[in-house]
């Protein structure tokens, strides 16, 4: 009666959803994902699913003058997937096309800890609300050359850098008087 009552129990199951890292091949982070949620839908395991997210920052690029918002992945060859753990929803995982293994010690699973679901959450809720700043690679007094604009090929120091708008002012000198001028970062170059 023993064994007949073992093999007929149900697998025990970790009721909460945890956060999980898998490891998935670089640059396929996107079908894997769509490939997941199809296997999950086709097996009807739904239930024991939450989210699957590719981690991602919104980068500002300026070429040719026009900004252009781009998304870039935080970490590349990863997906982080909310999911109740078992031997079906484990199976399932590991079986899908392109991915790795579950990040963890020994070949186990290790659910991620809360401090670092905030900080991986937090950033996407961080991202909406902030404006996306853009990274000026230039620092206070650094001399430059203005390449576009009414003050085309004079040069300046940099006075300040505004990093949320894209924008630096440089000190430019008009008729023997240093000059404020505000410009467009990618409107000046280093000397």
């Amino acid at each position: 009666m023993d064994d007949q009552q073992q093999t007929e129990s149900p697998i025990p199951i970790d009721q909460s959803m945890c956060w999980y890292v898998l490891k998935v091949q670089s640059n396929r982070e996107k079908s894997i994902r769509d490939s997941l949620l199809r296997s999950i839908k086709r097996d009807g395991v739904e239930e024991f699913f939450g989210e699957v997210i590719i981690p991602t920052e919104k980068v500002v690029e300026t070429k040719g003058g026009k900004k252009k918002v781009t998304e870039r992945k935080l970490y590349p060859g990863y997906l982080m997937i909310q999911m109740i753990l078992n031997d079906e929803t484990f199976y399932l995982v590991r079986n899908t096309s392109g991915v790795g293994d579950f990040t963890g010690a020994a070949g186990k699973p290790i659910a991620m800890q809360e401090h670092e679901i905030k900080r991986m959450l937090g950033q996407e809720e961080v991202k909406l609300s902030e404006p996306t700043k853009v990274k000026i690679g230039y620092t206070r007094g650094e001399i430059v050359k203005i390449k576009e604009g009414p003050f085309e090929s004079f040069e300046g120091s940099i006075d300040s850098i505004d990093e949320a708008n894209g924008k630096v002012t440089v000190l430019v000198e008009i008729f023997g008087r240093s000059t404020p001028t505000e410009l467009e970062y990618w409107q000046v170059e280093a000397v």
